[in-house]
């Protein structure tokens, strides 16, 4: 089989696992009054964010409702559990290909955990809309959403191993774009007025200024030079292309969407109690509230920190330099090495945080300027998942053309 069409084969998997998995959303878990559900949760502000990375499924509870979220939840508690109990970092660190694979099936088990939890969770809520809630219909439930779970983390293996891009990463892609159409359709405009011009061309603007800043923050990096010991008597020489590259943004989409969901908790509480005194008090955190852009800001940039300490750690790559014999110039190795690197590291989180916070404004500025909803269902998080996923399959696509013509240069 040649380059191209290998090139081919992998782009058709990748779209026909993606149209199954979008097919799937809309097969419905039997027993549900769906059209009763969609209502109530279309004001649910914690179900809509949801939404975004199910693709509707929370609304219309299909067979793969949970999607990707059980398996993303799984990989993000591994990560931690990685950074927290040694044996699994050595694992992860010093058995090479045999450690990652027991610690992916680790993650398959926690996914199938996490989705049977979850499962659970939606049988108990979705009770008032069930025409016979009982023991067997939970039985049931649980095991069509958590069978789903595990068939949509099963694509997105196959499209990551035999496709193009990261199968996860794409599936959250299609599920946030299939939401698009649906919300500009929201939209009324009289385009003969001169005020409506106006406001368009304002919303284009806006969109450019989010999706200048979105590609900086994924693209943008600090390279930090570095030389080895064989370079120390040729200073002069140092090549360009040795250098440690530290990414603007290290914890990518993560502190804005944990952020954006513990911001959306205040007013699903206000709407489930009837508590008075709580129900006050938890106003202060709704948005158009006083607090709730100075704590967002603040989660945005714990996140962040916490992210990137899990992504980045400046004594592995003091070791590493060492191991390699080299260092940075003017940066004495070990101790200084590692207070260097923090310190940097410490600076560029809190710039990148600040970016996402700034992206995360921009919606709302231009809401209450134009009175109008704008970007509904494409806030912050959606863009810089949109982005930060096209630019990764980009690249891809890009290293297996470049692989194909050496390749055929080679031959």
């Amino acid at each position: 089989m040649n380059s191209a069409t290998k090139f081919k084969q992998k782009i058709s998997i990748t779209i026909f696992i993606l149209l199954l998995a979008r097919f799937g959303i809309f097969i419905p878990v039997p027993g549900i009054d769906h059209d009763a559900l969609n209502n109530s949760f279309t004001q649910n502000g914690l179900i809509n964010f949801l939404n975004i990375f199910s693709g509707g499924g929370f609304s219309t509870i299909g067979i793969f409702a949970l999607g990707i979220v059980p398996f993303i939840n799984s990989s993000i508690i591994m990560q931690l559990l990685t950074k927290l109990i040694p044996e699994i970092e050595t694992l992860q660190k010093e058995e090479g290909e045999s450690g990652k694979q027991k610690i992916t099936q680790a993650t398959r088990y926690l996914t199938l955990l996490w989705a049977i939890l979850q499962s659970i969770a939606i049988s108990l809520w979705i009770k008032p809309y069930v025409f016979n809630w009982n023991y067997y219909f939970i039985i049931d439930c649980v095991m069509t959403l958590t069978t789903g779970s595990i068939i949509i983390m099963w694509f997105s293996e196959i499209i990551t191993e035999y496709g193009l891009g990261n199968g996860a990463s794409l599936l959250i892609f299609q599920n946030i774009v299939s939401g698009i159409p649906k919300n500009l359709r929201n939209y009324t405009f009289d385009i003969y007025q001169k005020k409506t011009i106006g406001i368009i061309l304002l919303m284009f603007i806006f969109f450019i200024i989010m999706l200048t800043i979105t590609v900086l923050i994924q693209e943008g990096t600090r390279k930090i030079n570095i030389v080895s010991a064989r370079q120390l008597s040729k200073i002069n020489e140092l090549n360009p292309q040795s250098y440690i590259p530290l990414k603007l943004n290290q914890g990518g989409v993560m502190p804005i969407i944990f952020a954006s969901a513990a911001m959306a908790i205040p007013a699903y509480l206000y709407q489930t109690l009837s508590n008075s005194n709580l129900g006050k008090i938890l106003t202060l955190f709704m948005p158009n509230s006083i607090l709730y852009l100075p704590l967002y800001c603040i989660l945005i940039i714990i996140f962040s920190y916490f992210y990137s300490s899990l992504i980045l750690n400046p004594q592995d790559i003091a070791n590493n330099l060492k191991k390699m014999g080299a260092s940075i110039p003017n940066i004495r190795p070990g101790l200084d090495t590692i207070n260097y690197l923090k310190k940097i590291l410490h600076k560029l989180t809190l710039l990148g945080a600040l970016f996402l916070f700034i992206i995360a404004l921009v919606p709302s500025i231009i809401s209450s300027i134009t009175q109008i909803n704008a970007f509904r269902g494409l806030g912050a998080t959606s863009l810089l998942i949109l982005v930060g996923v096209a630019i990764d399959t980009a690249k891809q696509i890009q290293t297996y053309i470049i692989s194909q013509q050496y390749d055929n240069i080679m031959e």
